[in-house]
Protein backbone atom coordinates (compact mmCIF):
# COMPACT_ATOMS: atom_id res chain seq x y z
CA UNK A 1 0.00 0.00 0.00
CA UNK A 2 2.80 2.31 0.92
CA UNK A 3 4.39 1.61 -2.47
CA UNK A 4 1.16 2.43 -4.32
CA UNK A 5 0.85 5.72 -2.46
CA UNK A 6 4.46 6.64 -3.27
CA UNK A 7 3.81 5.90 -6.97
CA UNK A 8 0.67 8.05 -6.94
CA UNK A 9 2.59 10.93 -5.35
CA UNK A 10 5.31 10.68 -8.01
CA UNK A 11 2.70 10.69 -10.79
CA UNK A 12 0.95 13.71 -9.35
CA UNK A 13 4.30 15.55 -9.01
CA UNK A 14 5.15 14.79 -12.67
CA UNK A 15 1.74 16.03 -13.83
CA UNK A 16 2.15 19.26 -11.89
CA UNK A 17 5.68 19.76 -13.35
CA UNK A 18 4.43 19.16 -16.90
CA UNK A 19 1.55 21.59 -16.34
CA UNK A 20 3.98 24.20 -15.01
CA UNK A 21 6.23 23.73 -18.07
CA UNK A 22 3.25 24.20 -20.41
CA UNK A 23 2.32 27.43 -18.63
CA UNK A 24 5.93 28.73 -18.92
CA UNK A 25 6.04 27.84 -22.62
CA UNK A 26 2.78 29.66 -23.30
CA UNK A 27 4.10 32.73 -21.43
CA UNK A 28 7.34 32.66 -23.47
CA UNK A 29 5.42 32.40 -26.72
CA UNK A 30 3.22 35.35 -25.84
CA UNK A 31 6.27 37.39 -24.72
CA UNK A 32 8.29 36.80 -27.91
CA UNK A 33 6.65 38.36 -30.97
CA UNK A 34 6.06 36.18 -33.99
CA UNK A 35 7.94 36.65 -37.29
CA UNK A 36 4.90 38.18 -38.90
CA UNK A 37 4.53 40.81 -36.18
CA UNK A 38 8.25 41.69 -36.56
CA UNK A 39 7.77 42.16 -40.29
CA UNK A 40 4.69 44.27 -39.72
CA UNK A 41 6.57 46.58 -37.38
CA UNK A 42 9.16 47.48 -40.05
CA UNK A 43 8.15 50.75 -41.71
CA UNK A 44 7.69 50.59 -45.45
CA UNK A 45 9.54 53.24 -47.47
CA UNK A 46 7.92 54.96 -50.38
CA UNK A 47 9.60 54.79 -53.80
CA UNK A 48 10.44 58.47 -53.58
CA UNK A 49 12.25 58.04 -50.25
CA UNK A 50 14.39 55.20 -51.63
CA UNK A 51 15.57 57.30 -54.55
CA UNK A 52 16.52 60.12 -52.17
CA UNK A 53 18.52 57.69 -50.03
CA UNK A 54 20.35 56.26 -53.06
CA UNK A 55 21.19 59.73 -54.38
CA UNK A 56 22.56 60.77 -50.99
CA UNK A 57 24.62 57.56 -50.88
CA UNK A 58 26.04 58.31 -54.34
CA UNK A 59 27.16 61.77 -53.27
CA UNK A 60 28.80 60.32 -50.16
CA UNK A 61 30.71 57.69 -52.14
CA UNK A 62 32.27 60.12 -54.63
CA UNK A 63 35.70 61.36 -53.62
CA UNK A 64 36.20 65.09 -52.97
CA UNK A 65 39.19 65.14 -55.36
CA UNK A 66 37.05 63.81 -58.24
CA UNK A 67 37.25 67.01 -60.29
CA UNK A 68 36.22 67.64 -63.05
CA UNK A 69 33.19 65.40 -62.55
CA UNK A 70 31.19 64.58 -65.70
CA UNK A 71 27.54 65.64 -65.83
CA UNK A 72 25.06 62.80 -66.58
CA UNK A 73 24.81 63.74 -70.30
CA UNK A 74 28.59 63.95 -70.74
CA UNK A 75 29.04 60.70 -68.79
CA UNK A 76 26.59 58.95 -71.12
CA UNK A 77 28.57 60.16 -74.15
CA UNK A 78 31.83 59.02 -72.54
CA UNK A 79 30.45 55.53 -71.90
CA UNK A 80 29.20 55.29 -75.51
CA UNK A 81 32.60 56.39 -76.81
CA UNK A 82 34.41 53.89 -74.56
CA UNK A 83 32.10 51.11 -75.75
CA UNK A 84 32.82 51.92 -79.42
CA UNK A 85 36.58 52.23 -78.85
CA UNK A 86 36.79 48.98 -76.84
CA UNK A 87 35.60 47.01 -79.89
CA UNK A 88 38.96 47.72 -81.52
CA UNK A 89 41.97 46.01 -79.96
CA UNK A 90 44.45 48.30 -78.21
CA UNK A 91 42.30 51.44 -78.47
CA UNK A 92 41.32 51.30 -74.79
CA UNK A 93 43.78 50.94 -71.91
CA UNK A 94 42.07 49.54 -68.81
CA UNK A 95 43.20 49.81 -65.20
CA UNK A 96 45.77 51.89 -63.34
CA UNK A 97 48.77 49.84 -64.49
CA UNK A 98 47.99 50.07 -68.22
CA UNK A 99 46.97 53.75 -68.09
CA UNK A 100 50.11 54.82 -66.18
CA UNK A 101 52.28 52.80 -68.58
CA UNK A 102 50.65 54.48 -71.60
CA UNK A 103 51.00 57.97 -70.08
CA UNK A 104 54.68 57.42 -69.26
CA UNK A 105 55.33 56.18 -72.79
CA UNK A 106 53.88 59.45 -74.11
CA UNK A 107 50.63 58.10 -75.58
CA UNK A 108 48.00 60.71 -76.40
CA UNK A 109 44.38 60.11 -75.49
CA UNK A 110 41.44 60.78 -73.20
CA UNK A 111 41.57 59.50 -69.60
CA UNK A 112 38.32 58.59 -67.81
CA UNK A 113 38.53 57.94 -64.05
CA UNK A 114 35.98 56.51 -61.61
CA UNK A 115 35.12 58.86 -58.74
CA UNK A 116 33.81 56.19 -56.36
CA UNK A 117 37.11 54.33 -55.88
CA UNK A 118 38.11 53.73 -52.27
CA UNK A 119 40.83 54.44 -51.19
CA UNK A 120 41.28 57.25 -53.70
CA UNK A 121 45.10 57.03 -53.29
CA UNK A 122 44.97 54.32 -55.98
CA UNK A 123 44.14 57.02 -58.56
CA UNK A 124 45.41 60.26 -57.03
CA UNK A 125 48.67 60.32 -59.07
CA UNK A 126 46.98 59.89 -62.47
CA UNK A 127 45.56 63.45 -62.84
CA UNK A 128 49.09 64.82 -62.18
CA UNK A 129 50.53 62.52 -64.86
CA UNK A 130 47.77 63.62 -67.26
CA UNK A 131 48.60 67.30 -66.67
CA UNK A 132 52.33 66.64 -67.17
CA UNK A 133 51.72 64.82 -70.47
CA UNK A 134 48.95 67.29 -71.49
CA UNK A 135 46.26 64.61 -71.72
CA UNK A 136 42.71 65.62 -70.71
CA UNK A 137 41.06 63.68 -67.88
CA UNK A 138 37.58 63.49 -66.38
CA UNK A 139 35.86 61.64 -63.52
CA UNK A 140 32.63 59.65 -63.77
CA UNK A 141 30.42 58.58 -60.85
CA UNK A 142 30.46 54.78 -61.20
CA UNK A 143 33.29 52.25 -61.55
CA UNK A 144 30.71 49.56 -62.48
CA UNK A 145 29.37 51.63 -65.40
CA UNK A 146 32.92 52.36 -66.56
CA UNK A 147 33.77 48.65 -66.42
CA UNK A 148 30.73 47.60 -68.44
CA UNK A 149 31.39 50.35 -71.01
CA UNK A 150 34.99 49.17 -71.48
CA UNK A 151 33.80 45.61 -72.24
CA UNK A 152 34.83 44.05 -68.91
CA UNK A 153 32.62 42.31 -66.36
CA UNK A 154 34.56 43.75 -63.42
CA UNK A 155 34.43 47.36 -62.17
CA UNK A 156 37.21 49.49 -63.68
CA UNK A 157 39.00 52.30 -61.85
CA UNK A 158 40.29 54.12 -64.95
CA UNK A 159 40.34 53.92 -68.72
CA UNK A 160 42.38 55.65 -71.42
CA UNK A 161 40.96 55.96 -74.92
CA UNK A 162 43.86 56.00 -77.41
CA UNK A 163 42.63 56.68 -80.96
CA UNK A 164 44.47 54.58 -83.52
CA UNK A 165 45.68 52.16 -80.86
CA UNK A 166 48.75 54.23 -79.92
CA UNK A 167 52.37 54.00 -80.97
CA UNK A 168 52.54 50.21 -80.83
CA UNK A 169 49.71 49.82 -83.36
CA UNK A 170 51.19 52.55 -85.58
CA UNK A 171 54.45 50.62 -85.75
CA UNK A 172 52.61 47.48 -86.91
CA UNK A 173 50.96 49.22 -89.87
CA UNK A 174 47.68 50.63 -91.19
CA UNK A 175 45.56 47.56 -90.50
CA UNK A 176 46.40 47.65 -86.79
CA UNK A 177 45.41 51.32 -86.40
CA UNK A 178 42.09 50.94 -88.27
CA UNK A 179 39.18 50.88 -85.77
CA UNK A 180 36.35 48.33 -86.12
CA UNK A 181 33.77 51.03 -85.41
CA UNK A 182 34.36 54.68 -86.32
CA UNK A 183 34.35 56.88 -83.23
CA UNK A 184 36.81 59.65 -84.17
CA UNK A 185 34.13 62.38 -84.53
CA UNK A 186 32.71 61.64 -81.07
CA UNK A 187 36.23 61.45 -79.68
CA UNK A 188 37.34 64.84 -81.02
CA UNK A 189 34.18 66.57 -79.74
CA UNK A 190 34.51 65.03 -76.26
CA UNK A 191 38.29 65.56 -76.19
CA UNK A 192 37.79 69.32 -76.64
CA UNK A 193 35.03 69.45 -74.03
CA UNK A 194 37.03 67.49 -71.44
CA UNK A 195 40.20 69.48 -72.21
CA UNK A 196 38.48 72.75 -71.29
CA UNK A 197 37.11 71.21 -68.06
CA UNK A 198 40.48 69.81 -66.98
CA UNK A 199 42.18 73.13 -67.85
CA UNK A 200 39.68 74.95 -65.61
CA UNK A 201 40.50 72.58 -62.72
CA UNK A 202 44.25 73.04 -63.26
CA UNK A 203 43.86 76.85 -63.26
CA UNK A 204 41.69 76.76 -60.10
CA UNK A 205 44.41 74.83 -58.26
Amino acid sequence: MAKDEAKKEKKSKRKSEVAAMDVDASVDLSATPSKKSKKDKKPKHDDGDDSDDSSSEDTLEISPIAQPLAQPKVAKKLFKLTKKASKSRGHVKRGVKEVVKALRKGEKGLVVLAGDISPIDILSHIPVLCEDTSNPYIFVRSKEALGSASATKRPTSCVMIVPGGGKKAAAKGKDATKPKEDYIEDYTALHKQVQTLSDQVALAV
